[in-house]
């Protein structure tokens, strides 16, 4: 009489204990819980879904071959977010050996004396509460998508995904004062390419 092994999984310390032993089941459990999430956070790096599921499929066979390494200092799911942003760099990368994009055009110019060239709308209030509407985050998801790589890949890193400065940089392989300027005109860009939808008219 066969009988059937009812994994719980409810314990994260049980499940770390039964990946490290090879269990596929458990492995199968850990990538349904964390996929979907992590793959939107490839996505938003590489800025495709093509490229987002490779990257995402190349972070889970690292985290599968590596398990047993894993101490446990933190949770499971930080372990694979960190994989999977490594994983996503690394892509971009090999991608992106051509020249860095250039966002130029979408910067703002100022005149001999240091004043804007062109007038600045401001924004309302309203932003706020209209970037939390389903519609508009897909409009700014799609205007981060328009920058080019080497700047959306900071932005993400820094405003979405919440790393700071230092870490970002480091994620990257730049200095931080780099990271800093990159940043600073990826958000001056992503205002312009924005500013029709917010700007106050």
């Amino acid at each position: 009489m066969t009988t059937t092994l009812v994994l719980d999984f409810a314990s994260e310390s049980h499940l770390l204990e039964t990946l490290r032993a090879g269990d596929d089941r458990a492995f199968e459990h850990l990538v349904r819980e964390h996929a979907p999430r992590l793959l939107c956070v490839v996505r938003r790096i590489v800025g495709n879904d093509h490229d987002a599921q490779e990257a995402l499929q190349e972070a889970l066979l690292s985290a599968f071959r590596h398990v047993r390494a894993f101490e446990g200092g933190s949770k499971l799911g930080t372990w694979l977010h960190r994989i999977a942003v490594n994983a996503a760099l690394m892509h971009v990368r090999a991608r992106d050996r051509r020249k860095a994009g250039s966002i130029e055009d979408l910067l703002p110019s100022f005149d001999e004396h240091g004043h804007f060239a062109e007038p600045v709308s401001a924004w309302t209030g309203a932003e706020s509460a209209a970037l939390e509407r389903e519609e508009t985050a897909a409009i700014v998801r799609a205007a981060i998508d328009r920058l080019p790589t080497n700047y959306r890949t900071i932005l993400v890193l820094r405003d979405l995904e919440e790393l700071s400065t230092e870490q970002a940089a480091k994620r990257l392989g730049i200095s931080t004062d780099a990271a800093k300027v990159r940043l600073h005109r990826a958000r001056q860009a992503l205002r312009t390419l924005l500013e029709e939808r917010f700007a106050d008219v």
